[in-house]
Order: structure tokens, then sequence, then C-alpha cells
């Protein structure tokens, strides 16, 4: 009997295993995450570049690795090539709407020079400072967008000491940190515009020192050059900052909410071991390209096939910067997307890592409960606010702070 007990327990421990690893190898095909195939056999274009670069790059296939250093330009135009002669090639794009046809062009390049940056400095910030920089605001936003960055300059996003919330904590102990700004922005087209406002933004960069200008077009599709170009920047130019928040300038932050929860994580156990992977935000898991021809976030399947890695919605996203600098190595080996918030997930992936999702960040629709008093007191972010919206609502925040100085973060399962 005992010797049947134990066969009937070895079969289960076995149908267990065999059950984990079919889980794994299906999560690993539906999310895209492996490229094995032959690359004549992947005719979407960006998986047939990412599978060059992976068998390239794959330590199992080539065991000298470590002694490789990685080429950024080699490694975006191997695979162009052999793709261009495979059945159809880029003509599967002619009929594709401009964007699309614009981002195929030129999906190679991300060397572009800077129009205007921050002298010297990682944006705008505190000049006596007493502390390292506990976040950085890097703010996505474009050349005629003056009102949403002066409104999230005189609300949210201002810089400096920033203070947190004391509640929970020792009677006397300042909870706050220094906070830097700056804002992301592309060129737009003089032509199409009309006017050229390079030279107002020169002023207004004199004036803040919180513009950070490269020479690409601004377009939706571009949006993941910022990023890319963004960790470039951060790893060169700032120093041992410990949280960024990259959003756009639509969103709009309980700023006094953000600051204490990053705090709180650096109190927890372990925190030097697990910053490096950090990133909190709205997470969308197992979602698939959209093929609408007519949506902004249109994918032709010529381009991408198979399911979007895990990723934090790009309306607004906090990071550690230890992971920018990580984030900025890796994507020298994953080619350009032309979602940004989905490249970044990509880039996770290749960094074995994933975000953490968190009910405060509110980047999709509207919220049930967005009219209670204290809504807005109890989330970190929101997506999207007008700069009208943004100034009556610190006004209003600011109006409440006493009535609902004690309610609690938003979590997971609350209204």
């Amino acid at each position: 009997m005992a010797q049947f007990h134990c066969r009937w327990k070895k079969l289960v421990i076995c149908l267990l295993l065999l059950f984990i690893y079919a889980c794994v190898m299906l999560r690993i095909k539906m999310t895209n995450t492996s490229f094995w195939g032959k690359p004549s056999q992947v005719k979407a274009l960006w998986n047939h570049l990412q599978l060059v670069s992976e068998r390239r790059y794959n330590p199992i296939l080539r065991p000298n690795i470590s002694k490789l250093r990685f080429d950024s330009e080699s490694l975006l135009w191997e695979g162009y090539s052999e793709y261009t002669d495979l059945e159809n090639g880029k003509s599967n794009f002619d009929a594709q709407p401009q964007l699309m046809k614009d981002f195929v062009s030129h999906m190679q390049q991300r060397d572009f020079p800077i129009l205007i940056q921050p002298d010297g400095i990682c944006g705008a910030g505190a000049k006596n400072k007493k502390k390292r920089p506990l976040l950085l605001m890097a703010i996505k936003s474009s050349e005629l967008n003056f009102r949403n960055r002066h409104a999230i300059r005189q609300t949210w996003g201002r810089a400096g000491w920033v203070a947190g919330h004391s509640r929970n904590r020792s009677r006397g102990e300042e909870i706050g940190g220094y906070v830097r700004r700056v804002f992301l922005l592309g060129r737009e087209s003089p032509e199409e515009l009309g006017v050229d406002v390079l030279e107002l933004l020169q002023a207004e960069s004199k004036l803040y020192g919180d513009i950070l200008q490269w020479d690409f077009k601004d377009t939706f599709f571009n949006l993941t050059l910022k990023d890319v170009l963004f960790w470039k920047w951060f790893s060169h130019v700032c120093g041992p900052i410990t949280f960024v928040l990259k959003g756009d300038d639509d969103v709009f932050v309980n700023t006094m909410n953000l600051i204490t929860y990053l705090q709180d994580q650096l109190q927890k156990p372990q925190t030097h071991k697990t910053l490096k992977d950090f990133i909190v935000g709205h997470v969308n898991s197992m979602k698939l390209p959209i093929r609408e021809s007519n949506s902004k976030y249109f994918i032709p399947d010529s381009f991408y096939t198979g399911f979007y890695p895990s990723y934090a919605s790009g309306g607004g996203v906090v990071y550690s910067g230890l992971l920018t600098r990580r984030l900025h190595v890796m994507a020298k080996r994953v080619h350009l997307f032309p979602i940004d918030d989905v490249y970044m997930g990509m880039c996770m992936v290749r960094l074995n890592t994933s975000p953490i999702n968190h009910p405060a960040f509110i980047t999709v629709g509207l919220h049930e409960n967005e009219k209670e008093p204290c809504f807005y007191h109890r989330i970190l972010l929101v997506h999207k606010r007008s700069p009208r919206e943004m100034v009556n609502l610190w006004a209003y925040m600011k109006k409440t702070q006493t009535e609902c100085r004690d309610v609690p973060l938003k979590e997971t399962g609350q209204g």
C-alpha cells in the first residue's frame, strides 16, 4: 500500500511539473519574448529584426557574448537588409497610414542632436539642496503646449523641496524630498505650423531651465524616441536621482502622496536590491495589437505579430534611477516600436522584470468615485486633465486638505 501511495505521489508531482512547464512555454509564446525560428520564416518586420538581434546576442548560441560590446549601429542594421529580400519586403507598408510608413522609413535612426537643454544640470530644481534629489519629473510635451507646461509648473510639478504627508509617522518627523523637473520635446514642422517657435522655447528655457528638446519630428509614433533619448541623457547628465516620474503633460499628480509613497519604498527591506527593477503604474497585461486602421494605436500584422508584454501605461509611470540606466543599455538591443509604453515593456522583458500595478495610478477613462470629496487625496496620478482642470484641482486639494488629511491611499479592491 505504501508503494502504491508513493507511486501516485510521484505521478502527481510529475503531472504538476508538466503543467507548470506547459504554462511557462505558453506564456513565453504568447508574450512573444522568444525568437528561436529562422529569420527567413518571420514575415512581420519588427519580429524579424528582433529575431536577428536575439540570435546574435544570445549567450547560448554565442558563448563568447561577454566579449562583445553592444554596437547600436550594427545591431540596428543587422537583419534589415534580409527583410527587404523577403516576399513583398517593405512594400507591405505602401498601403498603410502615413504615420506607419514614416516610422518604418526611419525606425533604425535614433541619434538626434539636442537643440535645447538645461544648463549643466538635470532639469530645474533647488540650488542649495541638502540631500540627493528624490525624484525627477520627466514630462513629455510638445512645442505648442505652453499652457500645459505653465499649469504644471504652478501646481503639481513644482521643483525644489516638496513636503509629503506626515500621517502615520512619528510626531515631528519631516517627510519630503527634493524634486527636479524637465520637459521632453521633439520638433514641430515650421512649415506646417506657419511659425517657428524655437526662439520662444529658448526664452522659456532661459526663464525656467527645464526644457530638453531634440531635433526630430514630434509625432505620436516618435514618443518612443523621447524615452530612448531621455534614458541616454539621464545616464550621461543626471547624478544619483532615486526615482523618475515619466508622464504626459496632461496628467495630474498628487505630489504629496507620491513623495510619501516613494519614501515608504525606501524604508522597505532590501531596498538596494529591489530598486534596480522598480517600476510602478497602471499595468496592462496580455494585450493584443489594435488592428483597426483608424485608431492612433494601429499596428499592422505586417509589422508585429503576437501579444504585447506586460507594460505600464505611458500616461504616467514611476521607475527608479537605477532602472533608467539599465533601460538605456538594454534599449541598444531592442528595436524601436511605435508605441512608447509597449516598447518599455519589451525592454523590461529583456531585463527579466515586470512593472508593479497600483490602483492609485488612473490612466484610462473616468473613475466611478471621482465625484467623492476626497477622491484626489487618495490617488497618485490621473490622466487626462486640461491646464484649467489642473489649476482648479490643485486649488480644491488645498481647500480640502484638512478634512481629507487622514484618507488612505487607494489600494487594490477599494472604490
